[in-house]
């Protein structure tokens, strides 16, 4: 069996979705862009979408779930998330196809398996209807998701640090926000304890992990208007270096382009 795949297909306000796996199978983890760039950005990495064993949702936010529909319903992949996050999805009218029959309720804290991966969510802040983070196990790899959280808890802390690998937003720059043209009930909403996740938040954490014996970090969800790649790496970076670590260790911080796939990284 070769080595774990991870690739971010899309990262942001505008669609989330990520794959991972190896030759023989995959899920995916949200589904907030077209099946069809879906199905055709995995077939330019070289992974059919036939591999896909199962799709786990985050929350009902339409920039995580516009093709999950689609990818049950029609695809016939079994799509996974809680009984509150199926409800919201439904109800949600940017998602056109809606689920019906391949739905997985999911229970957060309790294990579930989908081919050879064991996944166990968690529970995050934010303002869906049910927030997840996921903790996903294959063979001797451990990754983390945690996207779309307005903080960082003790208990989400606690098993993110107990990863390999992280992915974690890391959404607004938080001078940017405040001086930004947003409305301020949306700048009040993003910088909530319910909203998302300030770089500086993030880059503190990042720093905790990786004494910890984290080995990489994707930074994922940057906003595209309060934030940027540049600035939410160096403001991880910045966080590295007050802790001692070289500057080698900087390139285990790896920022998700917003409407663009990643390279494919190869999780050891």
């Amino acid at each position: 069996m070769d080595g774990l795949k991870f690739l971010s297909l899309s990262s942001g306000s505008s669609g989330n979705c990520y794959f991972l796996g190896n030759t023989d199978e995959g899920i995916l983890i949200d589904a907030g862009i077209s099946a069809r760039k879906i199905n055709k950005t995995l077939k330019e990495h070289g992974i059919d979408l036939g591999i896909i064993k199962g799709l786990c949702i985050s929350h009902d936010h339409s920039d995580h779930i516009i093709a999950a529909g689609y990818i049950g319903e029609r695809c016939g992949i079994p799509v996974y998330a809680t009984r509150e996050t199926i409800g919201g999805m439904n109800r949600n009218f940017r998602m056109p196809e809606k689920i019906y029959t391949s739905h997985r309720f999911i229970v957060k804290g309790t294990p579930f398996k989908i081919g050879n991966f064991e996944i166990t969510a968690f529970d995050v802040m934010h303002d869906g209807s049910d927030n997840s983070g996921f903790v996903i196990r294959h063979g001797d790899i451990c990754i983390a998701f945690a996207t779309d959280i307005g903080c960082l808890t003790p208990e989400v802390k606690r098993l993110l640090k107990k990863a390999d690998y992280i992915v974690l937003e890391s959404n607004y720059d938080d001078n940017m926000l405040k001086t930004g043209r947003y409305p301020e009930f949306l700048k009040r909403r993003i910088a909530g304890n319910n909203g998302h996740l300030c770089n500086s938040d993030a880059a503190e954490f990042i720093a905790e992990a990786f004494e910890e014996g984290v080995s990489k970090a994707f930074l994922c969800h940057i906003s595209a208007e309060n934030n940027s790649p540049d600035i939410a790496f160096d403001c991880v970076c910045k966080s590295l270096a007050k802790r001692g670590f070289n500057e080698e260790r900087f390139a285990d911080v790896i920022p998700l382009a917003r409407t663009k796939a990643s390279p494919v990284f190869i999780l050891k």
